[in-house]
């Protein structure tokens, strides 16, 4: 390595010995100001050329003095040229492009729907990689609430759903924890306990510039995104004073309450605009809720019927908070920093009222199903925190440093310290549940789609206390980041641009997970539940069918009074077994190197080549736990591990608008925290086992890639390609129903105490496994333009966005309980059809938009065997929103979400047999939108 680096600074010192300088400047629209990134510029005496970033900032390095033609190319604005004198104090341009519709007054051809198109599709065309991008202007043109939702639009991307917003990300078929989400290029850690999914629910849409969706990787980049690399840009210093304003009311008619949501941005340039300052907040308050059914599925030596049915209903107040810090300084015009921080934090305050029969069994001799009924509420304490409401809150939080420096005419440097982190709170969480043993229940299997439980039973009096409990559920997880990266030109093939990347990353992560649970005992007995403070619910306009009616519940306002701190009125006992085997803590190291080669072979042929070296180093701890609730000890692991990932990346023009991509490269996916913890729980009084797994490998991706994009200068673009991974060391679910003692001491030779495993095999383990390998392939096709072409001002106004990607996955290596493989899987939660679609039309005021979004059905998490497997069912959304410009500054608008009231529904084994179904209804909102 020592080496590496002495090579790269004689070729630095090589190449700074010759008599040039630097122009450097910046793109902005003539109309308004804004920063254009992603523009082409050329120096047309020259063979050399740049693109503009993300504020818009261009820089040729090493250009000798004399005169060249300078000209911009983009996307939506006229073509701009200009002679430029180089004599060494070029370094601060200012270019100003205006618009195609000002040389065009009969045709709108850049209305606000294509501009915001505009400025994604310009940064797409000159990425290096295979990408997608969404500005702001697109994401304010689609009703979404959160990146989630905006995301969602995106081809290839699909969305698992929480409380009706989209929630975890799926890109290219591919799960969660096999892509990254980063906040201005700097990983964003996970507030949930066992997994490294980032909630996509937690980030306002409106805080974020543009969304840069990453399907390929470069060699600067980090390697743990085998699907992809979410990139979330924020607000950029505006290039003059800007102070935009957003307010809103909506209704949620799933529980007829109010959505309320404001925005605030602040932004201008001080010292004779040496600093640079942005400032945005938004706070969003919605109250809504969810309807939801449930069931598990037996084979009751071959009758087919429910082991467990839940009626729920949930009320959910969802506070979502959101502020925002970036600022600049530019000591010279080769020298800047950037400091930039973004707070979020969500409060889900939630109830859920809860009837489930279990323990369901059928009775040959009566020929009917026996079980019980269990009624619980779930809440949380009486204070101003909890409000008699479990309340979640999640936050996450990003603070960065950056600096820019142009060392010399051909030396650029660049460096970043970031610090990040996110948490989950469940303080005083509550539960009260009451059970009735022994009844007859009677199933309607008519409609499995549906199913029934006839409950003829609501005498409340017959429900005795089964459980009362207060819980405290916290989670952490914290990254220290840093990287530094040096750029200068190297070329092997005359009068075409070459450039050198060097650099180094450091990325220290912790995460643990410190749950607490009691049981509290009333020292006089509370009576049974007909002796409580009751709601009723009769299920009455209930979303999956008024027969569901589960009937009455404890007040949640009873609960959340209840004085567990009085020892007169309640004993206390630690629940061991809801914690002791959950909690655990994790260290990692990871520290890269990198070095990244661009050539330019023709002047229509790109190449860049590199490699990206990853070295991870772990320390884990977890519990080793016998029956749930005796602490044997903690279990510790040490690992260390390297990884090699080259690649290289084609891109050819065979016009300026006609592009053909082509990449082969490498990636990874680590672990789940929870699934690399050495946590063993063991349960003699059922011969179960589940485990953590050290021994996980991360999971190793080729990545096969081709691209073809054609761009319309009047905003638009026609795409598809095709895309191959094969991904080894995949991880899955396994469950062994035949474990032994053999198999026991091979699997744990760290566990000092063994458990006393027969050796009969008449135990069950469940735990985390390498797959040998899955092979995933498919295509994409993208098309969206503004539909000029057509006759007449009306028809010219309508515009057109849709794509369709089709995935197909095959699994090799996975076992069922008799260690025999299962064949015809493929990896869990990849869809095989993704559809996007919308129809616009917009003229100088007015924009209105329809759009949808569909997804097939697809495994999410495979079984015992296939009557387990559990199934993500097909989805389709329809949402529409309209604004109307009052005045140039101020915009009314109205939006409504999931006009389809599409359901979230699991399947097990087959789509007949319900697993889940829950629904939200529709939304709806209206504003203004005010913008200085």
């Amino acid at each position: 390595m020592k080496l590496f680096y002495t090579l790269a600074l004689v070729l630095i010192c090589t190449s700074s010995i010759a008599q040039t300088t630097i122009l450097k400047g910046k793109i902005l629209d003539a109309s308004d100001s804004f920063s254009l990134p992603g523009a082409t510029l050329r120096l047309e005496e020259t063979n050399r050329h740049t693109v503009s970033d993300a504020t818009g900032t261009f820089e040729f390095l090493g250009v000798p003095i004399g005169t060249y033609t300078l000209t911009v190319n983009y996307m939506g604005y006229q073509m701009y040229s200009q002679k430029i004198t180089n004599n060494g104090q070029q370094e601060n341009l200012q270019i100003l492009l205006e618009p195609l519709s000002h040389s065009l007054q009969e045709i709108n051809i850049i209305g606000d729907i294509a501009k915001g198109q505009a400025k994604a599709l310009n940064q797409q065309k000159n990425n290096s990689n295979i990408t997608n991008i969404i500005s702001s202007d697109q994401v304010g043109r689609f009703p979404d609430q959160n990146i989630g939702d905006a995301l969602k639009r995106v081809p290839g991307i699909t969305m698992q759903n929480d409380q009706g917003e989209a929630r975890n990300i799926i890109i290219r078929g591919l799960s969660p924890e096999l892509n990254s989400v980063t906040i201005n290029g700097d990983r964003i850690p996970s507030a949930e306990g066992d997994n490294r999914n980032v909630q996509m629910d937690l980030i306002p849409a409106d805080m974020i510039s543009t969304i840069e969706v990453n399907k390929t990787l470069t060699p600067d980049m980090d390697a743990d995104a085998i699907g992809g690399s979410v990139n979330l840009i924020t607000r950029a210093v505006p290039n003059k004073q800007r102070i935009s304003a957003t307010l809103s009311g909506g209704y949620a008619p799933i529980r007829g309450k109010g959505l309320y949501n404001g925005a605030l941005v602040y932004g201008n340039r001080f010292l004779e605009n040496k600093l640079g300052v942005v400032l945005s907040g938004t706070l969003q308050a919605q109250n809504f809720g969810s309807d939801n059914i449930e069931a598990t599925w037996k084979d009751f030596d071959g009758r087919i019927g429910m082991s467990e049915m839940d009626i729920r209903k949930y009320d959910v107040q969802r506070i979502r908070r959101s502020v925002s810090l970036a600022s600049d300084y530019e000591f010279n015009s080769r020298n800047r920093i950037e400091v930039n921080a973004i707070y979020n934090w969500r409060d889900d305050r939630e109830n859920r009222y809860r009837a489930r029969y279990t323990g369901i069994k059928w009775d040959e001799d009566t020929q009917s199903y026996t079980g019980n009924i269990r009624r619980e509420t779930k809440g949380g304490i009486d204070n101003n925190r909890n409000d008699n409401t479990r309340l979640e809150r999640q936050t996450v939080m990003n603070f960065a440093l950056r600096g820019e420096h142009l060392l010399t005419s051909t030396l650029d440097f660049d460096w970043a310290a970031n610090y990040s982190k996110a948490s989950e709170d469940r303080p005083n969480e509550r539960y009260m549940q009451f059970q009735q043993s022994g009844v007859r229940l009677d199933q309607d299997l008519s409609d499995m789609s549906r199913p029934l439980i006839r409950d003829p039973y609501q005498d409340y009096s017959q429900f005795a206390l089964r459980d009362l409990s207060e819980n405290h559920n916290y989670t952490s997880e914290d990254e220290f980041g840093f990287k530094a990266n040096f750029r200068f030109p190297l070329s092997v093939i005359r009068d075409q641009k070459g450039r050198l990347r060097v650099g180094t990353r450091l990325r220290a992560k912790s995460k643990s997970r410190d749950n607490i649970f009691f049981d509290y005992e009333p020292v006089s007995p509370l009576g049974a539940m007909g002796s409580m403070p009751l709601e009723h619910w009769s299920g009455d306009n209930y979303a999956p069918g008024s027969q569901y009616t589960p009937g009455s519940f404890v007040d949640k306002r009873y609960l959340g009074g209840l004085d567990f701190s009085n020892p007169s009125l309640f004993t206390q006992k630690v629940n061991p077994e809801e914690f002791l085997a959950v909690n655990y803590r994790a260290k990692e190291l990871i520290f890269a190197n990198y070095l990244r080669w661009d050539q330019n072979i023709t002047d229509r042929t790109s190449m860049i080549v590199g490699a990206r070296m990853e070295w991870t180093k772990i320390d884990y701890t977890g519990n080793y736990v016998e029956n749930e609730e005796d602490l044997i000890g903690s279990v510790n692991n040490k690992n260390d591990y390297l990884n090699i990932l080259p690649s290289v990346t084609f891109k050819h023009l065979i016009t300026q608008d006609f592009i053909l991509r082509a990449a082969y490269t490498t990636s990874l996916a680590r672990p789940n925290y929870y699934a690399l913890a050495p946590y063993v729980n063991s349960i003699p009084d059922d011969t179960e086992i589940t485990a953590g797994n050290p021994n996980l490998k991360a999971t190793y991706a080729h990545n096969f890639d081709f691209m073809a994009e054609n761009y319309f200068q009047n905003v638009g673009l026609v795409s598809g390609g095709i895309f191959y991974k094969r991904l080894n060391n995949f991880i899955y679910k396994y469950s062994d129903l035949n474990y032994n003692r053999e198999k026991f001491a091979a699997d744990f030779p760290n566990v000092t105490n063994p458990i006393p495993v027969d050796d009969a095999g008449q135990w069950s383990l469940v735990q985390s496994r390498n797959g040998d390998n899955v092979d995933v392939y498919g295509f994409e096709v993208a098309f969206q333009r503004q539909l000029d072409f057509l006759p007449g001002r009306f028809l010219k106004g309508f515009g057109v966005y849709a794509n369709y990607t089709f995935i197909h996955s095959k699994a090799k290596g996975i076992t069922n309980d008799d260690g025999q493989e299962r064949t015809g899987l493929g990896l869990p939660r990849t869809a095989p059809h993704m559809f996007n679609g919308s129809l616009s039309w917009e003229n100088n005021r007015f924009s209105a938009r329809l759009s949808s979004n569909f997804t097939a059905a697809y495994l999410d998490e495979i079984g015992e065997s296939d009557f387990n497997d559990a199934y993500y069912d097909k989805q389709f959304f329809l949402d529409a929103n309209a604004s109307y410009k009052i005045t140039p500054k101020l915009r009314i608008f109205g939006e409504a979400n999931n006009l389809t009231n599409q359901p979230l529904r699991y399947y097990q084994g087959s789509t007949e047999r319900m697993m889940q179904l829950e629904y939200y209804r529709a939304r709806y909102t209206l504003g203004l939108k005010f913008d200085l």
